[in-house]
């Protein structure tokens, strides 16, 4: 038998370009929150793949100019202006210069925006298609269609995904609300759901309590998640 026939062949839809990718949002650490931890542990993921990832933020207090995390993750906290919730002020025009010089200095090939509520991830979807980028963008939240601040947020989704390259979103639900808010074609949103490994929270049988049952949220304590009690 031939040494050819010895080597196990990829299959024909794996992918053997490597690429660099910029995460976008106004949400990281040492901001903590769901969007914050899922983007950290993507591009820790996307490293061990051997993708090349950078991530764009805002500054957070003395937390400026270039951060370098595990596994050689490089963070730009930009200093842009907090509106409010720690979201910038969305304009377009003043985050130009600072993303589009990571984007050209890190060679970037694919922008991954994260979250309706961050402007910074529209803004950069906006430069991005620009600039011939590829982008994508994960919804992570539930949006409504009647008060003032859906409206607009909805607005403003729907023209910066008119042509991103992909969505995905993070339950079946959310994409529903999604596809709606923003008037996409459903073929171009993916499902990745949520999670939590339960390996990392097993419980200690000794403490149970027979007399009662504990349950366990994992959410932040915001009106926003629903209110407990």
């Amino acid at each position: 038998m031939s040494d050819a026939h010895n080597h196990s062949t990829p299959p024909p839809w794996a992918p053997t370009r490597k690429h660099n990718i910029c995460m976008v949002s106004d949400f990281f650490y040492p901001n903590m929150g769901g969007v914050e931890s899922h983007i950290y542990q993507l591009s820790q993921c996307l490293i061990e793949k051997g993708h090349k990832v950078v991530i764009a933020t805002h500054t957070y207090g003395c937390r400026k100019g270039v951060r370098y995390l595990t596994n050689g993750l490089k963070v730009y906290y930009l200093p842009l202006q907090v509106m409010y919730n720690q979201s910038t002020v969305t304009t377009c025009f003043h985050s130009l210069p600072l993303l589009r010089c990571v984007f050209v200095r890190e060679r970037i090939t694919v922008v991954h925006a994260h979250s309706s509520f961050s402007a910074m991830g529209h803004d950069a979807l906006f430069h991005a298609k620009t600039m011939g980028l590829n982008t994508v963008f994960t919804d992570h939240s539930l949006f409504g269609f009647a008060d003032v601040s859906s409206v607009l947020t909805n607005k403003l989704l729907a023209v910066s995904l008119c042509d991103t390259n992909h969505i995905v979103c993070v339950s079946y639900t959310s994409k529903e609300n999604t596809v709606l808010r923003a008037g996409l074609d459903p073929g171009i949103v993916s499902v990745i759901p949520n999670a939590v490994d339960p390996r990392d929270f097993t419980p200690d049988p000794s403490q149970r309590h027979d007399d009662r049952i504990t349950i366990v949220v994992i959410s932040r304590l915001v009106y926003r998640k629903g209110r407990l009690g």
